[in-house]
């Protein structure tokens, strides 16, 4: 930092540390997924258990969260908050946030596949098909509310940290806006794993970053990420 009457120098993180950070979690995602699999001895074709799920997700966050937090901390600010606008106030983050959200999940992505449908009667059943695998294998309300807390609470915050702050930041300041926009929504579509769903996750990723360019916080997409998550898996849960 620089002393206390000149302004403050520029963070040093950039998109290397975003690059670590996600190969880091994304080899503890495997490596704790394949533990939780053999714990709970996981039957070959057979639903993905909550376990190993969550399992997976824990690994993946302490890669994303943790790499932003060492970015912020040893290479920056300190502060979260300044790094990476890491902030929500209420309520407008909130109402705006959630509104996005469910506009995403009932209007946006149904527009995007609409006319893929009606041609291939079958695409709306597949795109569905892990979503409900997931839920399926949720056994019990403890399990369904796990679920829900970590799909709808824990991913939200923590790849919103990452992929809205650490990694399109970063882009932001090497590349410009559009790339990092663009860059960071594609980046977080391909985390997935999930092809068919590969477009919709894309998009999505291109309103949340929108959001954080917008309004220079995290808060609103946090909030929408959110409420796009709880309505797949509440919607999922209740009507299997």
């Amino acid at each position: 930092m620089a002393d206390g009457d000149g302004p403050a120098a520029p963070p040093r993180w950039g998109v290397g540390d975003a690059l670590v950070a996600f190969v880091a979690g994304t080899v503890l995602s495997i490596l704790a997924a394949g533990v939780a699999q053999s714990a709970t001895h996981q039957k070959p074709g057979g639903p993905t258990p909550v376990a190993v799920t969550v399992a997976a997700l824990v690994g993946l966050w302490v890669g994303l969260a943790g790499g932003a937090v060492c970015a912020s901390r040893v290479r920056g600010s300190g502060s979260l908050a300044v790094d990476f606008g890491f902030e929500i106030r209420l309520p407008l983050d909130v109402a705006l946030g959630a509104a996005v959200g469910l506009a995403c999940q009932y209007a946006l992505v149904p527009l995007l596949y609409w006319p893929f449908e009606q041609f291939d009667h079958g695409l709306r059943h597949r795109l569905e098909s892990q979503a409900k695998d997931l839920t399926r294998a949720a056994h019990g309300g403890a399990a369904v509310t796990v679920l829900v807390v970590f799909l709808a609470v824990g991913a939200p915050v923590v790849e919103e940290l990452f992929f809205r702050g650490l990694l399109l930041r970063s882009l932001q300041r090497r590349f410009g806006t559009v790339a990092g926009v663009l860059g960071s929504a594609a980046l977080f579509g391909l985390a997935h794993f999930e092809l068919l769903q590969l477009p919709a996750l894309i998009l999505f990723g291109i309103v949340l970053a929108v959001l954080a360019t917008r309004t220079g916080r995290l808060g609103p997409g946090i909030a929408a990420h959110a409420a796009f998550n709880a309505a797949t898996v509440l919607s999922l849960t209740l009507g299997r």
